[in-house]
């Protein structure tokens, strides 16, 4: 019993000894299938409060907001003969081939066409193709008033509802010619205030 004791503090010394164990697996160790490890789908990023400069959202662009009037001291001006005082157009040198209606005092509709560089958050704007922005939006297509097939509108379903709404315009070589944020009716005019 004496020499049990004796061997006792000498198996736990070679227990706690430093060195490591030797490999003990098969040289074909990748080949030998691991269980899936179960991943947490990431939450999605917040939106950021401020929508960047070139970035049209539903609720407008930079510092003009649909149904809001135009903030003073916005670079958002008349610029050139206007067909009534009842319905505005307007334009910002920060915006190149982007323009505003205003009704009411308030601002109705933001207009991007293919000279400019802004873009839905998407990341669709002028020039992207049909296909591109239908793997977004499931929008039901009407006939362009002045553009042959395969020219087209596509409009948000809810447009009607009072809220902004979105509204691309299809061009004949089936690229978006125009992108529209607004308010009905005014979301709908072809022609400027019209």
């Amino acid at each position: 019993m004496k020499q049990i004791f004796l061997l006792a503090p000498l198996a736990l010394l070679a227990a706690c000894n430093s060195q490591p164990a030797p490999n003990t697996m098969p040289d074909d160790a990748d080949a030998l299938p691991v269980p899936p490890v179960e991943q947490k789908a990431s939450a999605p990023a917040p939106e950021t409060a401020t929508p960047g400069p070139n970035v049209l959202r539903l609720e407008g662009l930079g510092d003009l907001r649909i149904g809001q009037p135009v903030p003073d001291g916005s670079s958002w001006a008349v610029r050139g003969a206007q067909a009534s005082d009842a319905c505005l157009v307007l334009s910002s040198p920060d915006y190149d081939g982007v323009y505003a209606i205003v009704e009411g005092g308030k601002v109705r509709r933001i207009s991007v066409g293919q000279r400019s560089t802004v873009k839905l958050v998407e990341g669709i704007g002028a020039g992207a193709t049909e296909a591109e922005v239908k793997q977004y939006f499931s929008f039901p297509a009407t006939p362009h008033k002045y553009v042959d097939a395969p020219g087209k509108y596509l409009t948000a379903p809810n447009a009607d509802s009072g809220d902004p709404a979105l509204r691309f315009e299809i061009g004949s070589d089936g690229t978006v010619s125009q992108i529209h944020v607004g308010t009905m009716p005014v979301l709908g005019y072809v022609e400027g205030c019209a």
